[in-house]
């Protein structure tokens, strides 16, 4: 980083680190919700687990200052979705927001045929990213590809259904739930369904209501949470909460060095080499990501800086 980055590093406000749970509204892109919770707070340490197109709504989780370290240990957890899917009718990007490729002319399969085609697409199964996606392909987003007309071929990627099931069933149009591994192309899924049917479809709407350990239930609207004082109480899920990890409390003499790095001295005996734990201090905040070392020795993976302090 440059001296500029730095100096307007020490020049933000000191705050809280945590975690906010966004429910995105349609018609927005995640990033446009990363802009929005940055100027409520007046950080630009905000990061997204996670994209949504700008179609779909729910859970966005973001990680706020310090805790922008602890993406790694908390993002491509398992995803739910509830959604609807529009036989008949295919897209160019798979959703609604696309150009009509195809329709649908003969009659619409029967229930159970639909039921039948999304259990065989539970599982393990091969995925080809979208052409209108965020992957690259040298160094190029897919979509910026699509945008000009071009299609390349993109290599299959493995990810696990655990469960799609037909909510209701109101031809032209399916409700669905979807329960699915990180990574996963809802889009897809709605187009690759059509395709076993016969009669084409693509993605109508589609809400996010579980992101690892994120629920909807912690989810609250873009305008009422930046509406709310950037410091209330409850405006950021505390990081030792998301983590899940077991905790174990630093004795104070300790703490300094455990933020410098150092390795600390454990005093309970039950965990394995290898165990990652929460380091808390005396008042329960969150100061490290600690694992057991071989001689009972706690050594951290992230630390978090305690709020005001000094980057450098």
């Amino acid at each position: 980083m440059g001296r500029s980055g730095r100096r307007r590093g020490r020049s933000e406000a000191p705050g809280p680190a945590g975690f906010a749970v966004v429910d995105k509204p349609s018609g927005i892109t995640s990033h446009d919700v990363v802009d929005a919770v940055r100027r409520w707070l007046g950080t630009r340490q905000v990061g997204h687990l996670g994209t949504l197109d700008p179609a779909a709504t729910g859970v966005l989780p973001l990680a706020i200052r310090e805790a922008t370290k602890l993406v790694p240990f908390v993002e491509g957890g398992a995803k739910s979705y509830v959604g609807a899917i529009r036989l008949g009718v295919e897209t160019d990007t798979l959703d609604a927001d696309g150009q009509v490729l195809r329709r649908f002319e003969g009659r619409f399969p029967e229930e159970a045929a639909v039921r039948r085609a999304m259990g065989a697409l539970q599982g393990e199964i091969e995925q080809i990213p979208p052409m209108f996606s965020a992957v690259k392909r040298d160094g190029v987003p897919l979509h910026r590809l699509a945008r000009e007309g071009r299609s390349v071929e993109r290599a299959p990627k493995r990810v696990r259904i655990d469960r799609f099931e037909l909510v209701k069933y109101l031809p032209p149009q399916i409700e669905i739930e979807v329960d699915c591994s990180a990574g996963t192309y809802v889009r897809a899924l709605a187009a690759d369904l059509g395709t076993a049917l016969g009669c084409g479809a693509h993605l109508a709407s589609l809400r996010r209501t579980r992101s690892g350990p994120f629920r909807i239930e912690q989810a609250r609207a873009l305008a009422e949470l930046c509406e709310s004082p950037p410091d209330a109480a409850g405006a950021l899920i505390p990081p030792a909460r998301v983590l899940g990890l077991p905790t174990v409390e630093i004795a104070p003499l300790d703490v300094k060095r455990l933020l410098h790095g150092g390795e600390v001295e454990a005093d309970r005996r039950s965990e394995r080499v290898g165990e990652r734990l929460a380091a808390v201090d005396a008042q329960g905040a969150l100061i490290a990501v600690v694992e057991m070392a071989p001689g009972r020795r706690l050594r951290p993976l992230r630390v978090l800086r305690p709020a005001g302090s000094d980057p450098q």
